[in-house]
Parts: C-alpha cells; sequence; structure tokens
C-alpha cells in the first residue's frame, strides 16, 4: 500500500503564493510519476501538474503553465507544487496522486494512489 499526505494548503490573498506538499510512505518506489489534482465545488477534478518518475519532465494545465512549478525530491519521497500569482479561481482542494506509470501522465484514470487532499482559498 501506498499512503499520500498533502500539507501546505491555506487561505491566501489574490496573487499570493503557497507551497503544497505530498509526502509517500509506504511501498513507494522513485520510478512513478506523481501529479496534482484539484477539484472545487460543483467541479470536476482537473488535472494541475505532474512529473516524471525521475523529475526531469513535467506538464501543466494551460490554467496554471508559468505560475505553478511541481518538482519532487525522491531521496525524501516528497513532491512540491509551487504556486505563484495565485487567483480565486484557483480555489479549490488540491490532491497528489501516484500514477500507475513512470510518464508525467494527464488522466485521472493513470493514478492509482491519491492523498486525502488539502484546501487551498484565494481570497479576492
Amino acid at each position: 500500500q501506498v499512503q499520500l499526505v498533502e500539507s501546505g494548503g491555506g487561505l491566501v490573498q489574490d496573487g499570493g503564493s503557497l507551497r503544497l506538499s505530498c509526502q509517500a510512505s509506504g511501498r513507494t518506489r522513485s520510478y512513478y510519476a506523481m501529479g496534482w489534482f484539484r477539484q472545487a465545488p460543483g467541479k470536476e477534478r482537473e488535472f494541475v501538474a505532474s512529473i516524471s518518475g525521475t523529475g526531469d519532465a513535467s506538464k501543466y494545465a494551460y490554467s496554471v503553465e508559468g505560475r505553478f512549478t511541481i518538482s519532487r525530491d525522491n531521496a525524501k519521497g516528497t513532491v512540491y507544487l509551487y504556486m505563484n500569482s495565485l487567483k480565486p479561481g484557483d480555489s479549490a482542494v488540491y490532491y497528489c496522486a501516484r500514477s500507475t506509470t513512470s510518464y508525467e501522465a494527464t488522466s485521472p484514470a493513470s493514478y492509482g494512489y491519491w492523498g486525502q487532499g488539502t484546501q487551498v482559498t484565494v481570497s479576492s
């Protein structure tokens, strides 16, 4: 089993920054890609960013590209999401997930393990 625990969410003003962390434990391997997704009330879960198992490739949703950065520290089993220039539209519960592959997939169907989520609220 794999456990994923997100942290770092909170309330921030429009234009502010946050860093989310995702700590993996259990039967983890750095081979697998990791991703961040988010879900706002009344909306479907959407892809935010993903990073390959080696950390040398990443993908971003168009809506966050240039503002968010995903990174990973395989020695610590941790994945980060640096969020800058936050907007009220970024408000959502953010979920960390572990892919079933090594490449930076964007579909939730490619992810087999999910964390419980951390709330991010951006006030205007």
